[in-house]
């Protein structure tokens, strides 16, 4: 493969090795990369979208990815002190420099690794592909809207532009399937640069040999970006009695030329990027497998093994839109939320919220935890409408979030799913500051105590079930500030709900009853059921009904157990007096308020309601169940 020209049908020869060999090692004095990135991904899908647009008459028959299409405008380069279009631009002011020879490309090309010698392989291909889309476009534009626009006619008459395209048909050909082929090859040169290779290692030889295509391939991809280039400017300096001739011929050839040969090195790279990203799957399954059993000086491998795998800065502060690193978790409890794109209804995300942010306890700590929401699809591709979700939800929310979570490794998916068990329901998964898995599901302890729970270990949840008591506390700890309140000062609270309207209409109009001649109690309805209670069944089912008390237990089980005609906890601020009556059972003992009211006054509303549920039961068949509880501390 003589890079300087000659047969590219020829086979290879060892002179052709050495030649290779040459040519790498001068594109290697050129690389020299100091950290500065950009998504490389994300430019090629922007290059790619102009590349299409080309290929048709209609623009409005192309529709590119909605996904890409939102993120594309927020491409930017890290790490460099110019812009994208301002390096866009040196680099498009360096192809459009032009010299005749076939030699002179070679230079050229060089001088174009020499200019991009910072950066990365995917990203000099990147950004090279991108400055040549600018003036490729820009040529498209005008032939598209020509004869129907009047300032394309302008424009086309100034720049001398052929009048009939149809004559040249072989030529834009050819150059469209070089175009086509340049831009799969560094696809295929992206998918290798976006291997975990910092946490998953390939073997020797297996990287040497996919390094040896990508420099080959870049280099190759560089100079048929300058000979289009080339041919662009031939194009517009082309004479009528030039169409025809065998300058076109010959602008075919080598056109089709430089796609045989960038062919043949997709051909052979794809093998290769595939086998090596076959080996990174199953090396990094076993590295999931694996990490969690040793011990760590932090979490820094763990969260980068997790999240980290196809970029460097895979995190979004909600609030800022900044593009984060795992470095911003470290020496922290980190709590990754797995979900669907949808996450939880409203009322569930409000609580959730409110648990792990707005507490009271969130305050104390510090920023000692973070909490980081993975989003997963259990659709075989991210839909346009869960990454509109994910969209909103993750600019909303204040936690961290994945940029782009329909690029999580398909390995570490799967993990999520089979080891850590995540089907459909949300799942908290807490990681110490040294990565260790601490709780497996803290999504329960969060819902029922908040920050209260930190650090969220199952150690923990097992503490705070110990000391707890069946209170009124217990049920609404610090969900709304009113309500906390309440239970501090003291007052008489009734907690009810029920999926029946007729008995809410009801017991309500009964409750007004009372509180119309003086009857002190706060009224909360918490719509059929309360979503800390079922929290509660799904904490002492995990932990094992030995920890929690047979009080608690019984409570749980009993509120849950609720028949939908409905139900209503009555009780005096954190003391352990709870009262529940279930049902019709509840407005019959309304219904005699008459009979036991005149001790309100005396008693309270509390003494008086514990009174007649306390007097001896009447002579015969009991035709009512309500449950009242003093439990001691």
């Amino acid at each position: 493969m003589n890079f300087f020209g000659s047969n590219p049908f020829s086979l290879h020869s060892s002179s052709t090795f050495l030649a290779e060999d040459i040519l790498i090692k001068k594109i290697l004095l050129t690389h020299d990369p100091d950290g500065r990135r950009l998504d490389s991904e994300l430019l090629l899908c922007a290059t790619e979208n102009v590349m299409s647009y080309t290929a048709t008459s209609e623009v409005s028959s192309f529709h590119i990815d909605a996904i890409a299409e939102k993120d594309i405008s927020k491409i930017e380069v890290i790490g460099a002190e110019e812009s994208l279009g301002q390096i866009i631009h040196k680099i498009l002011n360096e192809m459009l420099f032009k010299n005749a020879g076939e030699g002179d490309l070679h230079a050229r090309t060089m001088i174009l690794f020499d200019l991009l010698g910072k950066y990365r392989w995917d990203a000099k291909l990147a950004l090279i592909l991108a400055a040549f889309a600018t003036s490729y476009g820009e040529f498209w534009l005008i032939m598209q809207l020509y004869p129907h626009n009047p300032l394309a006619v302008s424009v086309a008459m100034l720049k001398q532009l052929p009048n009939d395209l149809s004559m040249l048909k072989p030529r834009l050909k050819a150059l469209s399937k070089l175009v086509k082929t340049m831009v799969a090859v560094t696809k295929c040169i992206i998918k290798f640069e976006g291997l975990p290779l910092r946490y998953v290692k390939l073997d020797d030889e297996a990287m040497a040999i996919a390094k040896s295509h990508i420099y080959i391939a870049a280099y190759w991809i560089t100079r048929s970006t300058l000979a289009c280039s080339s041919q662009i400017t031939d194009l517009i300096a082309m004479k009528p009695e030039q169409v025809s001739s065998n300058q076109t011929a010959l602008a075919v050839w080598q056109l089709s030329s430089l796609v045989y040969r960038l062919s043949s090195l997709y051909s052979h790279l794809n093998r290769q990027v595939d086998f090596c990203h076959q080996q990174i799957e199953t090396r990094l399954h076993q590295k999931l497998l694996n990490i969690f059993q040793e011990a760590h000086a932090d979490n820094q491998e763990v969260l980068g093994v997790l999240l980290a795998l196809k970029d460097d800065l895979p995190l979004k502060n909600s609030y800022t839109q900044e593009k984060l690193g795992v470095s911003e978790l470290k020496d922290k409890v980190v709590v990754l939320l797995a979900s669907e794109p949808e996450l939880l209804p409203l009322e569930g995300l409000f609580l959730l919220v409110h648990q792990t942010y707005n507490h009271l306890s969130h305050k104390n700590l510090d920023e000692s935890y973070e909490i980081v929401w993975v989003p997963i699809s259990f659709s075989d591709k991210w839909t346009e409408a869960e990454a509109e979700r994910f969209n909103l939800l993750s600019n909303s929310l204040p936690w961290y979030s994945l940029r782009r979570p329909w690029l999580l490794n398909s390995a570490v998916v799967n993990y999520i799913k089979q080891v850590w068990n995540f089907k459909c329901d949300p799942l908290m998964v807490v990681l110490d500051s040294q990565g260790m898995v601490t709780n497996s599901n803290a999504i329960d302890m969060i819902l029922i105590w908040g920050a209260k729970a930190y650090p969220f270990s199952s150690s923990r949840e097992k503490q705070l079930w110990k000391e707890e008591n069946w209170t009124l506390k217990l049920l609404v700890d610090e969900i709304d500030p009113l309500l906390t309140r309440w239970v501090e000062e003291g007052r008489n609270i009734c907690i009810y709900g029920s999926e029946n309207q007729d008995w809410i209409r009801e017991f309500n109009d009964k409750m007004k009853e009372s509180r119309s001649v003086g009857v002190q109690i706060e009224m909360v309805y918490v719509g059929s059921r309360h979503r800390s209670e079922h929290s509660m069944r799904r904490s002492i089912f995990r932990l094992g009904q030995s920890i929690i008390s047979d009080h608690i237990q019984e409570e749980v089980s009993s509120l849950l157990d609720s028949t939908d005609e409905g139900w209503a906890v009555i009780g005096r601020g954190s003391t352990t007096d709870i009262v529940k009556l279930q049902g019709r059972k509840a407005t019959e003992c309304l219904n005699k308020f008459s009979e036991w009211g005149g001790n309100v006054m005396k008693l309270g509303f509390f003494g008086a309601l514990r009174s007649v549920l306390e007097a001896p039961p009447i002579p015969g068949p009991c035709n009512h169940s309500i449950l009242f509880l003093t439990l001691k501390d």
